[in-house]
């Protein structure tokens, strides 16, 4: 079989090596880090060793790392732990978000998917994402956390897409997801850093300080620590992602591609691109069969393809948002992968202009 095109990252990372061997080792390390005997103390010892790492990765206080089973528990968390009179989001919120504060008021975007700062002032729990899953579109989280902090409101920050990417943002609440960076799905964590009025949504043992009840996936954890400091270790690989997303780009737009929010300031991992009259659904059966792995935005829409809510709140036609795939690098891709990738993306516009 021909090797495959892997560029879905957003979606979720290959494993990092590093994580899968730090897995195996703790899973010797079979203990309840909750009981008192030897075996026990020494999965806790692992387990306060792995929080301290993933907090300094993370620039954070290992007291304020609460570990979930990932970012959308991380998230409701945040948003249900917290108490609030009136909940805001943005309207291009991740649907983690959405499904977690159903009844909040929502946040208009601009044309580039950047929040409406004015709208900031009317609640006292605002959830606003460091980067969105779709466009890479970066929020100006610091100048939002301090509008909301001047009229007495807290911020929840969905940092998922950057986690092991860019500084940790200075919100009240983060969310952060290890299999976004290389380590193992279903292990996550919330950033506490304003605990007042804040209370566990799952409740059990009084595990991570009484903030989230249940026995601690410590395997799971240990690949979570060992990928974040991969990625913090290869302190170039995010810049040559970019190099490799900004030459794509600049030759798909001579070929008649339109890139969303392509003036707006972007994870430099992350291009969603319109092939004007091509369906998305085409595009993702054509480059799968071609070896390459794309999305057409979320993959947390049980593989659906429909219209992006994303796309709609930046103000863009239906028919549009439907030819539109998202294109996510990481730390592997390789300027052979982009080059094989705009050879089909070209091949398959051509074909829709002869038809």
């Amino acid at each position: 079989m021909t090797t495959r095109i892997y560029l879905d990252w957003n979606a979720t990372a290959p494993m990092d090596p590093a994580a899968a061997d730090a897995m195996a080792e703790a899973a010797r390390t079979w203990a309840n880090p909750s009981s008192v005997h030897v075996e026990g103390r020494r999965a806790k010892a692992l387990l306060e060793d792995c929080r301290e790492r993933i907090a300094s990765a993370l620039g954070a206080f290992p007291q304020q790392v609460v570990f979930t089973s990932g970012g959308t528990e991380a998230i409701g968390l945040a948003l249900n732990g917290a108490q609030a009179k009136r909940r805001l989001v943005l309207a291009t919120e991740h649907a983690a978000v959405l499904a977690a504060a159903p009844d909040a008021a929502v946040v208009p975007v601009d044309a580039n998917g950047l929040a409406h700062l004015p709208a900031l002032e009317a609640g006292d729990l605002l959830a606003v994402q460091h980067a969105n899953n779709e466009t890479g579109v970066i929020q100006p989280v610091a100048a939002i956390v301090e509008a909301a902090h001047a009229v007495g409101a807290r911020v929840v920050c969905d940092a998922v897409q950057t986690a092991g990417k860019l500084p940790l943002p200075p919100a009240d609440f983060v969310a952060v997801s290890a299999h976004k960076l290389g380590g193992p799905p279903g292990v996550g964590a919330l950033v506490v850093r304003c605990a007042d009025d804040f209370a566990a949504v799952q409740k059990g043992g009084g595990q991570e300080r009484g903030y989230r009840g249940g026995t601690e996936n410590l395997v799971g954890i240990a690949g979570f620590a060992a990928a974040i400091e991969a990625r913090r270790a290869d302190t170039g690989w995010l810049d040559r992602a970019g190099k490799l997303r900004d030459g794509m780009e600049a030759r798909l737009a001579a070929l008649g591609a339109e890139i969303v929010a392509a003036s707006a300031p972007r994870l430099p991992t992350t291009s969603m691109i319109r092939m004007p009259g091509v369906p998305a659904a085409t595009q993702l059966i054509r480059f799968d069969m071609a070896g390459i792995a794309v999305s057409s935005g979320s993959a947390c829409s049980s593989g659906k393809v429909g219209a992006s809510h994303v796309l709609a709140a930046m103000g863009m036609a239906a028919s549009a948002a439907l030819e539109v795939i998202r294109v996510s690098l990481g730390w592997t891709t390789t300027a052979a992968d982009i080059d094989a990738f705009c050879a089909a993306w070209e091949t398959l516009a051509a074909a829709r202009k002869a038809a």
